[in-house]
């Protein structure tokens, strides 16, 4: 079968583009590991219009839910590899091989992590990599940001607002934001910057209680925190990509439709580079790649 649109990536720009092209009449395959993609694994989400307060898991269950009701046709399997050229594209997982007159892309993007003893036990449980999505959960309590960067210093200055106290760390002696949002953190009371310490183990018992740092020295610093905000970037998922599809820093180039350079094929989500990386950005992406698809159907049928 050649199916009509076929969507790389199961998160919630992937479901969103499913659900507007199958509305529309299109035939649709979605392929994806994880249902709902990083959305599934937050303990909440509070910043999603239209829910005060929603479960990870279970908004991806409704995102999941909605897709296969408007008729879209999902698979938990991955893209593996990707021939993009012609009128039909092929997709490749380790199933089986797909075909498609249009791809939208939207494998989306994993957290850059530290890698260091209890990051992974403590996910979800005092680890954060969104600031935005699971700072209120620290309101009146003490935490730690990692990192240097513009992310890292606004995450750092937005928790300051809720926080009883901040450490900024950084494994430099200089940060590398952006000097008004350095200036920012400086006037912050509650913010504390340590500069030239690198995390070695994050630590507690049923949550975050602490965080071992490493000095330049070799000595070991450690803080008493109740969460760990990691800040020190993403990484999209576009090593898969083929040459024919350029990447800047693993981004995707692409304009609000979605439209890359390789005809038929639309990006949506984490992967499009864009100012502002949040669920809400993610759908309105799907969105509109898939009305790019229709519109680019709509024009090949003629």
């Amino acid at each position: 079968m050649v199916y009509d649109v076929l969507v790389a990536g199961g998160g919630p720009a992937g479901l969103t583009a499913a659900i507007y092209a199958a509305r529309a009449g299109l035939s649709v395959l979605v392929l994806g590991g994880v249902p709902g993609g990083q959305v599934a694994t937050a303990s909440a989400v509070e910043n999603y219009p239209g829910f005060v307060g929603i479960a990870g898991p279970d908004l991806a269950e409704k995102l999941l839910k909605h897709a296969r009701s408007a008729g879209a046709k999902v698979l938990l399997e991955e893209a593996e590899s990707f021939d993009l050229d012609g009128p039909v594209k092929a997709v490749k997982t380790a199933q089986d091989t797909y075909r498609s007159k249009t791809v939208i892309l939207a494998q989306g993007s994993r957290r850059r992590k530290l890698n260091i003893p209890g990051e992974e036990q403590f996910a979800g449980h005092g680890v954060s990599y969104c600031a935005t999505c699971d700072g209120n959960f620290f309101r009146g309590k003490t935490v730690a940001v990692v990192g240097g960067g513009d992310t890292a210093v606004s995450d750092a200055i937005a928790l300051a607002g809720l926080c009883r106290a901040v450490y900024l760390l950084h494994r430099r002696d200089v940060l590398r934001a952006q000097y008004s949002l350095v200036r920012q953190a400086h006037a912050l009371p509650n913010l504390k910057m340590i500069f030239s310490v690198s995390p070695v183990r994050i630590e507690g018992g049923q949550k975050v209680e602490r965080i071992v740092l490493r000095r330049a020295g070799g000595s070991e610093l450690t803080l008493s925190v109740d969460g760990v905000f990691v800040a020190i970037g993403v990484i999209p998922n576009s090593q898969r990509l083929p040459p024919s599809l350029p990447t800047d820093g693993g981004y995707l180039e692409a304009p609000e439709s979605g439209v890359t350079p390789v005809p038929g094929v639309f990006v949506a989500g984490d992967l499009r580079r864009k100012a502002l990386y949040q669920i809400v950005t993610a759908v309105a992406d799907g969105a509109n790649a898939a009305d790019s698809a229709r519109r680019f159907l709509d024009a090949t049928r003629v």
